[in-house]
């Protein structure tokens, strides 16, 4: 089968890295077009690295328009003439579920390639990534079968209902930090609405996404029904996101590509765009919070996954009553978190995921202390190769600083105080994104007040990072548009019709 014939860079990666470091089998190189793997139409490869030590993991095929062209004819002949879209809902659920059951074989495997490719935590992928990702297809293949219309209280002698179908080819483009949860984010719910896809996974992190395609065929999705076409933005982004045959875009990503893509989609055929861009995030600690309990979630809020995650809680806001007490602690903390292989247990935190974001983050570090902002812990790079800095903490930081208006993604924690809670609004409000927030508080009507005054998508209180399938997820202002999670997100992938029929001998209206 084709899904199984692109196994050529396994051994060369495999001995790749040295110096003791683990590095999986890269099976899969090609682009997945039409159900099989294949060269790009013009050769061309491009370089995957790992993220630990600066080597090259495997050359990877390197999509570009024809490619692109290519892989929607295919999308587009499974949408209009395949069986995909054709199936009852029950059947499709059957497949997701199957190919549920093949990620979860291949778990650990899969773990490893997104560790190598993206630096992230293998023990956490194994138990956080992985996992999320088959609740994700489940929970999508348990909702095929819901998705209906409703009858119509039409006036006069007619019958009306509306009918809920799918948009089309869906071009579905992810980013690198969260390689395996983005991909089933986007796809699932697109192929239980009954779509066909396109993914283009970032030029930073291709590996699994072309895994899943092979696990995709195993597990009998229909060829043409999923393809992956892995490059870089300006040539096969921009391609899909301006083709006139793809009816919708999913993005996550920066909001200065989203907007690029939202003004391809305006230029071409007015397809449907859902964006989930970038974020600057505020967790707001009360004078009543548990100290600890705060300097902990507000360490994994900026920490986790190396800052690299849009919700990062990287604006933290302390009342004035136990900042002294939680600067203290939450510099400590930052001290404690160990820096290292993300292949070891023992590490918190792995390398930025390319040489590019590395340069970026400590840029930033830069501009905060030449704004006057104090850097208390951190803000170097760390180990003798590889992509690593240290957890790194500002006071004195101004609303109007860099640092805290941008997003750096990236270690870097922003610590702020205020006295009162409508001051604690206000500069939790002071910025253009809005897609999550934090609050810890042990009083109910302050807890309240603040989740309905922030502008924010997702608001968590005494937690952070609590997602689930059903819960909707996506951004106020400049974080985008349109909602992931949830039936909500069932939405994006389906048009609305209304059907009208006369009824004219009908004994009631």
């Amino acid at each position: 089968m084709g899904s199984t014939g692109d196994c050529g860079n396994g051994t060369a990666a495999a001995a790749a890295g040295g110096g003791g470091l683990v590095v999986p089998e890269i099976k899969f190189t090609k682009l997945f077009i039409d159900g099989e793997f294949v060269d790009a139409v013009s050769g061309k490869t491009f370089e995957t690295r790992d993220p630990r030590t600066g080597d090259v993991l495997a050359h990877i095929a390197e999509a570009d328009k024809a490619d692109v062209d290519l892989a929607v004819k295919a999308a587009r002949e499974a949408f209009e003439h395949g069986k995909w879209p054709r199936m009852s809902g029950y059947e499709r659920s059957r497949v997701m579920n199957k190919l549920a059951d093949l990620v979860e074989q291949h778990a650990d495997e899969l773990a490893a390639l997104d560790g190598a490719d993206a630096g992230k935590l293998l023990a956490l992928g194994k138990i956080i990534d992985m996992p999320a990702a088959v609740q994700m297809l489940r929970y999508y293949a348990g909702a095929a079968d819901k998705i209906h219309g409703e009858a119509l209280r039409v006036a006069g002698k007619y019958q009306g209902y509306t009918l809920k179908e799918p948009i089309g080819v869906v071009g579905v483009i992810i980013p690198w930090n969260f390689p395996t949860m983005m991909f089933f984010l986007k796809v699932s719910p697109a192929l239980a609405a009954g779509c066909t896809v396109v993914v283009k996974p970032a030029e930073q992190t291709p590996l699994s996404a072309l895994y899943y395609a092979h696990l995709a065929k195993l597990a009998g999705v229909p060829d043409g029904v999923i393809n992956v076409v892995q490059g870089f933005g300006p040539t096969a982004g921009a391609a899909l996101s301006s083709h006139m045959d793809v009816d919708s875009i999913a993005f996550t990503g920066s909001t200065e590509i989203g907007r690029t893509i939202m003004e391809s989609a305006a230029r071409s055929n007015l397809k449907n765009v859902s964006l989930e861009l970038g974020g600057k995030s505020p967790m707001i600690i009360f004078d009543d919070a548990d100290v600890d309990m705060a300097v902990s979630l507000s360490t994994l809020a900026v920490f986790f996954n190396k800052g690299e995650i849009c919700v990062a809680g990287s604006r933290v806001y302390v009342q004035e009553g136990i900042y002294d007490e939680f600067v203290k602690k939450a510099v400590e903390a930052a001290k404690n978190w160990k820096v290292g292989d993300p292949f070891d247990a023992n590490t918190n935190m792995g390398p930025q995921v390319d040489k590019v974001q590395f340069e970026r983050v400590l840029k930033y570090i830069e501009i905060g202390k030449s704004e006057g902002a104090t850097l208390l812990t951190g803000g170097k790079p760390t180990g003798d190769k590889g992509y690593y800095i240290e957890p790194t903490i500002f006071v004195d930081v101004k609303e109007d600083m860099t640092i805290s208006q941008e997003e750096i993604f990236g270690p870097v924690m922003s610590l702020m105080k205020f006295k009162t809670v409508e001051e604690a609004i206000e500069k939790a409000n002071c910025t253009k994104y809005g897609l999550a927030a934090g609050i810890v508080t042990k009083n109910l009507n302050i807890a309240n007040r603040v989740s309905r005054s922030v502008r924010a998508g997702t608001v968590w209180v005494n937690c952070y990072f609590a997602f689930d399938p059903d819960a909707p997820f996506g951004g106020y202002k400049m974080s985008g548009f349109g909602r992931d999670q949830g039936m909500d997100a069932i939405d994006k992938y389906l048009q609305v019709k209304s059907v009208i029929t006369a009824v004219p001998d009908s004994p009631w209206y």
